[in-house]
Order: C-alpha cells, then structure tokens, then sequence
C-alpha cells in the first residue's frame, strides 16, 4: 500500500537521444500528487537542432534548471557537469535522481548523487556492447553500478546486470519507455508534410569508430553512393560527421541528399516509410524494430541484441561488401520482422512512475 508522502524527483537529460526516453517519464509524473518533479537538462546538446526542437515536438515543459555546459572533450564535459550538478542537488535536495541512456551526462550526475547518498535511478539499465572503446560503454557500466534502481528494456539486460552481481532486487524489468514515445507521436509524425520519394534510404551516422577515421567512413560513403543508384539516399547529417566528411576531403554525389538534423516528428515520419534504415544509433535500431523497417547497424555490436532477435536489425559492420549484400537481400524480399519484444508496449513509464512510488514508501 502507497503511503501519501512527497517524493522530490531530479530528472536528468542532456543530450538529443534522452529526450524521448524522459518525455513518457515526466508526462506520467505529472499525473501524481506525491511526486514533485524537476527536469534538469545539462546542456551537453545545446543547439536548436540538437536540443530544442526536441523538447518542442515532443512537448517536454522548459526545464526548471538548466546547466549549459556545452561541449568539450569527454572529461572536460563530464567535469563541468558534475560541478555544476553538485550545486543544483545541494540546492534541491532531490530524494531521488532519475538518470536515462548512456551519455556523459547520465554518468556525470549519477556519480554526483550516489557520493551525496541521493538515490540513482537508471532507465535503460543493463545494455552491454561488451566494447570499452565505446564512450557510451564506460557510461552504462559506471551508472548501472551506482544506481538503486535499474530499469531495464529486456530480458537480456537482466541477465548482464545479474552477472556483474547486482542484487536482483534493484532490477525491475518495465519495457522500453523510447517506444512509448514513438507510439504516442506516431500518428502525429505521419501527418507531417514533407517532400520525399516514394522509395528511399535513410541514414545516420555518427559514431566515432565510424566518422573519425576516414579509412572507416570512405567505405561506408562508397556503399550509400551505390544504394544511391537504385534509390535516393536521404541522410540528415550529423554536425560531426559533416565535418569529417569535410575535412576528409571526402565528396557524396547528388544521390545522397544531405539535410541539417531533423527533429523528432520530422525524423519519425522518414524513419516511418523509409525502404530501409542505415544507422550506427542504438535508439534507431529499438525504433525500426516497433515499425517494421529493415534496419541495417553500421557497427560491429550492439547492446540492443532483442532488435536482431525480436526486430528488424540486421548487424553489418562499416563494411561495404556486407553493407551492398544485405541491402540486395533486402530489396529481393529476403528479410523477415518479427512480432515487437516482451513490454515494448507504450506503457513503460507508468511501470516506472509506479515503482519510483514504491520505493518512495
């Protein structure tokens, strides 16, 4: 039984793939009398098109504190977040920090809360590429140890975290609250105008691994110029990976259309109708899977294996001999989606919030 007390809840975002997974979270808050919510947005994505037109389409409220980082090398960014972080808990005095997915500022403010005794909530718990050159990897590993509780998208995460011998009672399998994003504003998306083919390839691209090395990203610029001969390659181009492509000196004929980055609604409605997918975004591989698109994952591991086994994803690497064959198995037909994994049902968040309560008692 809920006793009726007063929960002061810190939610944390910080950069563009968080949003959609606070947005289900802070909605389902509003909806209860004995949490009070404060959304905290650190600024580590703090342009227009990083940021903002994220918390417009989605209709995330202004943030009651925001930190304004900015953007600088993976120490310099964490750094400056944890001290600026450190001030707003002092302040505040949450009784618990809700932290989501595996950025900087997932990691940064987990630490801060657990020396400080506030309690850590992790949504999207237990993901493992089992890859330690992945920034993101650190991320997971060090909040997941940290937090008190773990929220988790599948089984398979349940699993990794039992491994590292977290006690099972911090882990609470509740669903994939992206999913309930994308459920909520799908119909939404589809009514967007926007001027595209009747068939097209979507991409993404901004790993690391994949655009700082320009023997990685030729490859890869090389399959989407051939795809691009049988139909358009549509790809909204991260601020990174323009630059690289750049500097690189590196060209894409007219066939691959660059864009400035989209925001959710306009992103969602290409993703939606998109022939197929190529990206290197963890986020994207959960989404594609819910719409039934072939997704093809520019990396060679993933921490989301449910989108291979339960989805659509398809792991090709940055190679463009595996990249070429799978797309031509795909436009033959030779792909096969299949049903949306256990609790990615548009309820995620309700089983979050409920859980957040009970602990709170």
């Amino acid at each position: 039984m809920l006793v009726n007390i007063t929960m002061k809840v810190l939610n944390v975002v910080g950069a563009r793939p968080n949003f959609m997974k606070i947005a289900p979270i802070v909605e389902e808050m509003k909806e209860v009398r004995d949490l009070t919510s404060i959304l905290l947005h650190t600024g580590q994505h703090y342009d227009d098109g990083m940021s903002d037109v994220f918390f417009r389409d989605l209709g995330i409220p202004i943030p009651d504190v925001y930190l304004d980082v900015g953007s600088g090398t993976h120490a310099e960014q964490t750094a400056r977040i944890m001290l600026e972080f450190e001030k707003v808990c002092f302040r505040e005095k949450p009784d618990l920090v809700v932290v989501v997915g595996d950025v900087n500022s997932t990691m940064a403010c987990a630490i801060v809360a657990a020396k400080l005794l506030i309690p850590v909530a992790h949504v999207e718990a237990g993901l493992r590429s089992c890859d330690r050159t992945m920034p993101e990897e650190i991320n997971r590993l060090v909040t997941d140890a940290v937090a008190e509780l773990l929220f988790t998208t599948s089984r398979d995460a349940d699993e990794n975290l039992k491994r590292e011998g977290v006690n099972p009672s911090k882990i609470h399998f509740v669903g994939n609250v992206m999913i309930d994003t994308l459920l909520k504003h799908r119909e939404k998306a589809a009514a967007v105008h926007i001027d595209k083919p009747r068939q097209y390839a979507l991409v993404t691209l901004h790993r690391p691994s994949n655009v700082d090395d320009p023997k990685v990203l030729r490859p890869i610029l090389e399959s989407l110029e051939e795809i691009s001969q049988t139909m358009p390659v549509l790809f909204p181009i991260h601020p990174r990976t323009h630059k690289h492509v750049r500097d690189f000196g590196l060209s894409m004929t007219n066939g691959i259309r660059t864009m400035e980055p989209l925001g959710y609604l306009e992103f969602l409605n290409l993703e939606s109708t998109a022939t197929l997918v190529l990206t290197d975004s963890g986020g994207l591989q959960e989404e594609t899977t819910i719409l039934g698109v072939p997704c093809l994952t520019l990396r060679r591991n993933t921490e989301r294996p449910v989108t291979i086994t339960h989805g659509t994803n398809i792991m090709v690497g940055p190679d463009k001999d595996r990249i070429l064959d799978a797309f031509r198995r795909i436009m033959n037909g030779d792909w096969k989606p299949s049903g949306p994994p256990e609790l990615w049902d548009g309820h995620a968040a309700s089983r979050i919030v409920r859980i957040i309560r009970e602990f709170a008692a």
